[in-house]
């Protein structure tokens, strides 16, 4: 995914001399391409993440499109106030990266566990949140999340993720992607956990039950018209995301059910309740841990059904 990014970012540029690359001094193994071909059209900020925020938004407020790239937390939580009054308020034509969503750095710790971060950027008026879940629907969200004006955040792995769709044509912010349907429940996901609903649905498949999987690539704004029609199929919904239920991804889909107009399906949210994870591991151990590989999610489901 973070390949992926860093080659339509580079496209784009090509065409877009107005585009500016901002980095918290990270990231240049991959970036090195982009700063070779556009120097001076890139920024090493620093370890200064509040700093590099208000910068953007004044660069976008001159005419800048300004892409913001940091790791986990850095670019989200650490600068939250700058992103709320400088860019979001300003409506500016901020886009912000950031690599390594929910588990992806587990051996760092719970430091650069990515797992409050949609909620935090979900909240704030007007911004765009964007959960792909592998390299081409990556590739798909790219084209909106640089051309629409305004805030936007993406949300991406740092690589290897297994790729579940052959290809995506002309994608459009807010469409969900609809990978089985189902008639006894549906696993809704937003970002990289993808795999562990596909493989969910197999291990229940087996056992006679129909469940149909969809990702979400556009959290916000969210896919109404197509939870609408999930809701007039099936009467259980599981959300599942690597990152917290409280106000994230689930949360979204529960905002919309609730106010939903008569019959409706229960919810229920598959992620971290309520909780940091103080366990260090790569990224398959902390799922396992907390149950959201394919095996957890399907116990998850035969037990509410």
């Amino acid at each position: 995914m973070r390949d992926t990014f860093t080659r339509c970012l580079e496209a784009y540029a090509e065409t877009h001399p107005e585009l500016v690359l901002i980095t918290g001094d990270l990231g240049f193994g991959v970036l090195f391409p982009y700063m070779k071909k556009f120097p001076d059209r890139f920024i090493n900020a620093g370890i200064a993440e509040q700093a590099m925020m208000s910068m953007a938004a004044g660069m976008a407020l001159e005419g800048k499109t300004v892409v913001v790239y940091s790791i986990g937390n850095f670019p989200t939580l650490r600068c939250l106030e700058q992103i709320r009054n400088c860019c979001a308020y300003h409506n500016a034509n901020v886009k912000i990266v950031c690599v390594g969503a929910g588990f992806t750095y587990g051996a760092l710790g719970m430091t650069h566990h990515a797992t409050e971060d949609m909620s935090a950027l979900r909240l704030l008026p007007g911004v765009k949140v964007y959960a792909p879940a592998d390299a081409i629907e990556t590739e798909a969200v790219m084209g909106p999340f640089l051309s629409e004006p305004g805030v936007a955040y993406l949300r991406i792995g740092r690589g290897g993720e297994r790729h579940c769709h052959e290809s995506i044509e002309n994608y459009q912010c807010g469409k969900a992607l609809e990978q089985c349907r189902g008639t006894d429940a549906y696993i809704l996901t937003a970002g990289n956990i993808l795999p562990s609903a596909i493989d969910a649905a197999k291990l229940l498949g087996e056992q006679g039950l129909s469940i149909g999987v969809a990702s979400f690539p556009t959290v916000k704004p969210l896919d109404e018209a197509y939870l609408a029609s999930v809701c007039e199929q099936t009467d259980l919904i599981f959300t599942l995301e690597e990152h917290t239920v409280m106000g994230g991804f689930g949360g979204a889909v529960c905002e919309y059910v609730c106010g939903k107009k008569g019959l409706r399906p229960r919810v229920v949210r598959i992620g971290l309740n309520d909780t940091y994870c103080a366990l260090v591991g790569n990224q398959t151990y902390l799922e396992h841990h907390f149950g959201l590989d394919a095996e957890g999610v399907a116990k998850r489901v035969l037990e509410e059904i």
